[in-house]
C-alpha cells in the first residue's frame, strides 16, 4: 500500500491512479492530520510526501515518522519544488529515502516507488505467501494450488493476498472494499461476497479456508 500525501487534488488524483494503474494499492491523503489519523489504523509500504502542506508541512510530517519506533522504517519519497535544494538536504538528513522534484513524470514517480521499495526490501521471505497448499508470489502475481497454477482476476488475487499476509485476521467488508476496490468505489455491495465466491472455487479444497465472520466480513484460517 502507497500513500500520497499531497494537497492539490488533481495532482493526488493522478498519483494515486497511477499506482493503482501498475499494480499498487494506494490511497491519498490531503494533509497530516487525516494522515496520521489513518497511521493509527494500518501502516503504508511507503509513502509518497509533499513538502507544501497545510497546517503541518512535509518535513515535520517526516521527522515525527522518524522519531516514532513504530513508523520510523516507513520508506519515504519526498516531493520538492523545483529549486528547493535545502528542502532535499534536509529531507536527507531527516530520513527521507528518496524525493521527486515537481513537476514529475507519473513514469518516473512509478519507478522511484520500484526502486526504494527493492531497496529497502529486508529480504525476500515475504515474496512468497502460503497457507496449507496455496502458494501466492507476490512479484509474479502467481497462485498455485498443490502445484498446480490457477488464474486469479486482478481483485481475487489482491483479496487473497490480503488474507494470506494477515492469517487469521478478521477483515470488515470496509477494509476489503477500501483496501482492494479504493476510496470512491461506487457500486453493489455484493460485489465482494461474489469476488469471495468465485476465490473459494478457485482455490478448490482450500476455499473453505476463507471464513465467513458474522457481522464483521471476512478471514482466512489456516488450519494446518
Amino acid at each position: 500500500m502507497i500513500w500520497c500525501v499531497e494537497d492539490d487534488e488533481n495532482i493526488r488524483e493522478i498519483e494515486v491512479y497511477s499506482l493503482r494503474s501498475t499494480g499498487f494499492e494506494a490511497r491519498g491523503f490531503a494533509e497530516g492530520r487525516s494522515f496520521f489519523a489513518a497511521l493509527e489504523k494500518e501502516k503504508p509500504d511507503l509513502i509518497l510526501l509533499d513538502i507544501m502542506l497545510p497546517e503541518m508541512d512535509g518535513v515535520a510530517i517526516l521527522q515525527r515518522l522518524k522519531a516514532d519506533k513504530g513508523t520510523a522504517d516507513i520508506p519515504v519519497i519526498m516531493a520538492t519544488a523545483k529549486g528547493a535544494e535545502h528542502e532535499k538536504v534536509r529531507s536527507l538528513d531527516i530520513g527521507a529515502d528518496d524525493y521527486l522534484v515537481k513537476p514529475f513524470g507519473m513514469m518516473e514517480m512509478v519507478s522511484r516507488v520500484k526502486a526504494v521499495l527493492r531497496r529497502c526490501k529486508k529480504d525476500g521471505s515475504d515474496v512468497l505467501l502460503k497457507a496449507g497448499g496455496i502458494l501466492l508470489h507476490k512479484e509474479e502475481r502467481t497462485v498455485s494450488v498443490d502445484g498446480a497454477r490457477i488464474e486469479l482476476t486482478f481483485k481475487e488475487f489482491e483479496l487473497l493476498r490480503l488474507f494470506l499476509e494477515k492469517p487469521g485476521t478478521a477483515f470488515s467488508r470496509e477494509q476489503l472494499f477500501l483496501r482492494v476496490w479504493g476510496d470512491n468505489y461506487v457500486g453493489e455491495t455484493r460485489t465482494l461476497d461474489m469476488h469471495i465466491r468465485t476465490l473459494r472455487s478457485k482455490l478448490g479444497k482450500y476455499g473453505g479456508m476463507i471464513e465467513t465472520v458474522r457481522g464483521v466480513g471476512y478471514r482466512l484460517e489456516d488450519k494446518a
